[in-house]
């Protein structure tokens, strides 16, 4: 006892000062802009009726789209968790591959593929009034439908995952047992398998609510200014209506309805045991009549479903369905690629408008700067969280808490907090290196943990400086989990909507800040612009997420 606790008193103080940056990076950028946004919520303008009124409908407007988007998302995502989980057939990789990139790109590309498709400027509207020129009927889906979709086919691979490895640790054994005792498939499936996957169900569940309910690209982009969730509200009550303290009430609404299903979703699944050990119900090929019916009309169905927004982005960015803003005479419809061209054009002229091509230029350079930040910041933290203490347990968590926070909510805090300083590019690499932290830590804590000490001791007794440990010993093993940290944080800066629309200066747009200004304008240039700059972002993504598999470890989980 007497050594014990000199030992972890030690071990407490070593790890002091590793924390001392993150923890003062998060002190300003995060706690401080936080109880900003709280002291401005209690204060006595806040709590009016009109105040109070339009947070109650837009909160019940963002519960019920969230509610509804992920019931949609289960009623496709089990069956696809059964069909990955169950069945082996031809084109299998190519087709989990097509449905898992939705859920890597950012909103804002998945609101323009959506737009691209079934917009009221897309493929499917141009194509319906080139069938039926004369026809006064028109079908456009509505913009709450287009929300719902969207967020089905940005989220259904959350639902793949988490229930399809539940499913596949299932020991096959139990539904043999339930067979011979008379139980027909659809019994064994309600009373045997179900119960076995209802906490795996419920986990999918609150995991995808918490996504759409922090929904904001794809609100903002495809909702047409006609519906309004928390996230857009703030917004909009932060850059339109000047109201404040109604968008602080809302930050603070968002957070703890958000950080309440955090908690919900930790205690499931800290709580569920699966039963059975891994991969125990191996893939088969469809045996019988009903299975090949089912294989085959759900592939369709995903392939169609997934394949289709995706490819009709690239193709509208290369195609010319309507007239130019003000354009006159012929117009060349069909192929074209002057929305690439004039991307590097300044048709203003103005100092405070830059060409769209810059904004690809800003976006690389903030993900450029929030890369650096985020190691800086991430490998003190990792490496004290590699071999946890008391005091590591207490700081997990609140190092954590950005990732459950809305970006929208982190720009409000900035602007109430150093409104001053707006006019400094530097707050937006400041705030996405925010989002990107907690993962860039995940990705490196369990290299660390990995390094056996031995090597060090081993270097260290052959007379190597603690340099040399970490150069020849710790930076070989740590060399792709680095990769992957800077990737995430790269990717992630990329993506950044929310805050940056909040905290951007109008000179200094990233690359969805612009695709969001030129799909609020009128014109076929501006459109087409918006399509082109999208796919430029799903290009760089893809690239991004091709690099990250790459430098999985190779024990790493299958999807």
């Amino acid at each position: 006892m007497n050594i014990s606790r000199p030992t972890s008193a030690r071990a407490h103080l070593s790890t002091v000062p590793l924390w001392i940056l993150p923890l003062t990076f998060l002190a300003f950028f995060f706690f401080f802009p936080l109880a900003r946004i709280s002291f401005l919520t209690f204060s006595a303008s806040t709590f009016n009726v009109e105040n109070l009124y339009s947070a109650q409908r837009v909160a019940w407007f963002t519960f019920y789209q969230a509610a509804l988007s992920t019931l949609l998302t289960l009623f496709l995502g089990i069956p696809s968790a059964i069909l990955f989980s169950r069945f082996d057939f031809r084109g299998k990789a190519l087709l989990r591959a097509l449905v898992v990139v939705p859920f890597l790109l950012p909103t804002v590309v998945v609101a323009a593929a959506f737009t691209s498709l079934v917009g009221p400027r897309g493929l499917f509207s141009t194509f319906q009034s080139s069938l039926f020129p004369f026809s006064s009927f028109a079908f456009h889906p509505s913009p709450f439908v287009l929300i719902l979709a969207a967020h089905v086919f940005y989220n259904v691979a959350i639902v793949i995952r988490i229930v399809g490895a539940a499913l596949s640790n299932l020991n096959p054994k139990l539904e043999d047992t339930a067979r011979s005792l008379g139980a027909d498939p659809l019994r064994v499936w309600l009373n045997v398998i179900v119960p076995l996957l209802r906490p795996s169900i419920l986990a999918a569940a609150l995991l995808v609510f918490l996504f759409d309910f922090s929904s904001f690209g794809v609100i903002l982009l495809l909702g047409d200014a006609q519906f309004s969730t928390l996230e857009t509200e703030i917004y909009f009550q932060t850059v339109r209506q000047f109201n404040l303290p109604l968008a602080a009430l809302l930050s603070i609404i968002q957070l703890v309805c958000t950080l309440l299903v955090s908690i919900l979703y930790s205690r499931l699944t800290s709580r569920t045991s699966y039963s059975i050990a891994p991969r125990l119900a191996p893939a088969h090929k469809p045996n019988n009549f009903k299975q090949k019916i089912f294989t085959f009309a759900l592939c369709s169905l995903l392939a169609v479903c997934f394949a289709l927004p995706l490819a009709a982005l690239p193709f509208r960015s290369f195609t010319r369905l309507e007239a130019d803003r003000g354009q006159r005479g012929e117009i060349h419809y069909g192929f074209t690629t002057d929305y690439y061209e004039e991307l590097f054009v300044n048709r203003r002229g103005s100092v405070f408008y830059a060409p769209p091509m810059q904004a690809v230029f800003n976006s690389l350079l903030y993900a450029s700067a929030t890369v650096i930040l985020s190691l800086l910041l991430g490998f003190p933290a990792a490496f004290a969280l590699a071999h946890p203490t008391r005091l590591e347990k207490i700081l997990d968590p609140l190092i954590m808490l950005p990732l459950g926070s809305s970006t929208v909510m982190l720009g409000l805090g900035f602007i109430v907090t150093y409104g001053r300083w707006l006019a400094s590019p530097w707050l937006v690499p400041f705030a996405h290196t925010l989002v990107a932290l907690p993962f860039v830590i995940r990705a490196l804590q369990p290299a660390i943990a990995s390094i056996p000490e031995r090597l060090r001791q081993a270097a260290a007794t052959l007379g190597a400086s603690p340099f040399e440990i970490w150069w020849n010993v710790d930076l070989p093993i740590l060399r792709r989990a680095t990769l992957a940290a800077v990737t995430f944080a790269f990717t992630i800066s990329l993506g950044e909507f929310g805050a940056t629309l909040l905290i951007a200066r109008p000179e200094y747009p990233t690359i969805p800040v612009a695709i969001q200004r030129f799909l609020s304008q009128p014109g076929g240039l501006n459109y087409g612009q918006a399509m082109a700059m999208a796919t430029i972002l799903m290009t760089l993504t893809a690239i991004s997420i091709m690099l990250v598999e790459k430098s999985r470890f190779p024990n790493a989980g299958e999807f």
